[in-house]
């Protein structure tokens, strides 16, 4: 927008109207104070200042407008009829002007110049948008090469634990195997196979991450009952964690047409991120509803919970909240990928969470979901 600043309303009509049919927008102000008032309230590309106004004169006006942060960049134009001598050209440069006109104006020379300043205006704020644009991508590229650190680092630590508790536990097969102490034996057996699969949880894990970001996360739909798998992976998870009472509520009947595996994973990781993040409590419960013509599955601890900040960054790929990280291994691409299987039936997920109080963890997934719309879902994602 241009400002037009004359004492005199004739001026400002005809510079106006010329400006206005040639598509510049255009606001005006007859003094010096109602000038400052209005570039206060707004934003101007270009201000047209005349010289001799009274009580405050145009030169007094743009060293004003000078010190506002906000017009810093606010092309200045001086027009004048009296004022034509050196001096005054000179202090209106010196006072931030970009250009000084001497009336009578040549309207087509006028317009060529608003237009050029208009020009190096957009220029320039492409040019700023750009830069910023660029010091985003920089702090983001130094973020994720901060996070790729510090899952290399993670990464390589989780990987190791149950590798080491694997050869530890073969060395001491070894020497017992002579011994023939078959409890013994049987035990130790017992430890390099839970060993081993969690090693094969984190390498499923991270092959999985590999897949989502390659776009080849397949998914394969069938019909199934959900009430049948909740049960089953209760069952499982009830016998390799006894100290927990893991209790169903809800019951739907229905099938849905999924990627049965995949979102038993999503149950899995729901369930155990639960217990785990609940020491020296006893229940979780897992909830299923239908709400309108949405399946709902929520899974509720109450555990250490979870400050409100980290609630959205929690299904960020390798997050694991600083607080927790130190006490619980992981790492932190369960959620993540828990998130994209959901993403991909065209569902959601989220939780909510009290520190101290415990978390619940839900998803929805959509009924009655004809094969057409899911199969266009997967091929956008």
């Amino acid at each position: 927008m241009i400002l037009i600043v004359d004492d005199s309303p004739e001026n400002i009509i005809s510079l106006k109207k010329v400006l206005e049919r040639n598509d510049f927008e255009v606001d005006t102000a007859l003094s010096g104070e109602e000038a400052l008032k209005k570039v206060l309230k707004n934003s101007y590309v270009l201000i047209i200042l005349d010289v001799q106004m009274p009580e405050m004169d145009g030169f007094e006006v743009a060293e004003a407008i000078s010190g506002y942060s906000k017009a810093k960049e606010t092309a200045i134009i001086f027009l004048s009829a009296a004022n034509t001598e050196n001096k005054f050209i000179t202090r209106g440069y010196s006072s931030g002007a970009l250009d000084y006109i001497i009336k009578p104006v040549d309207i087509n020379i006028l317009l060529l110049k608003v237009k050029t300043f208009y020009r190096i205006y957009e220029q320039n704020r492409k040019l700023s948008e750009m830069q910023l644009a660029l010091m985003e991508e920089i702090e983001y590229r130094k973020r994720a090469e901060l996070k790729k650190d510090e899952f290399i680092s993670v990464a390589s630590h989780e990987l190791k634990t149950p590798l080491s508790s694997i050869k530890g536990y073969l060395q001491l097969l070894e020497r017992n195997i002579d011994k023939g102490n078959m409890p013994t034996l049987k035990m130790q057996l017992q430890k390099v196979q839970r060993q081993t699969e969690k090693l094969n949880i984190l390498i499923a894990d991270l092959l999985d991450v590999s897949k989502i970001e390659s776009g080849k996360l397949q998914l394969q739909k069938k019909e199934f009952y959900i009430d049948e798998l909740i049960n089953e992976v209760v069952k499982m998870l009830q016998q390799l964690n006894p100290r927990y009472n893991i209790i169903v509520k809800g019951s739907t009947g229905i099938k849905v047409l999924a990627d049965e595996m995949r979102i038993e994973q999503v149950i899995i990781n729901l369930l155990t991120n639960a217990i785990k993040y609940s020491p020296g409590k006893s229940d979780v419960i897992i909830t299923t509803q239908i709400f309108k013509d949405k399946l709902s599955v929520a899974v509720k601890d109450f555990g250490i919970g979870m400050p409100e900040e980290h609630l959205e960054q929690v299904f960020e790929k390798f997050y694991r909240v600083a607080t927790s990280s130190l006490r619980f291994q992981g790492l932190g691409m369960g959620l993540y990928i828990s998130r994209e299987i959901i993403i991909r039936h065209g569902g959601e997920i989220g939780v909510t969470s009290i520190p101290g109080e415990g978390s619940e963890f839900y998803f929805y997934l959509p009924l009655n979901q004809p094969a057409t719309e899911i199969e266009s879902y997967e091929n956008r994602n």
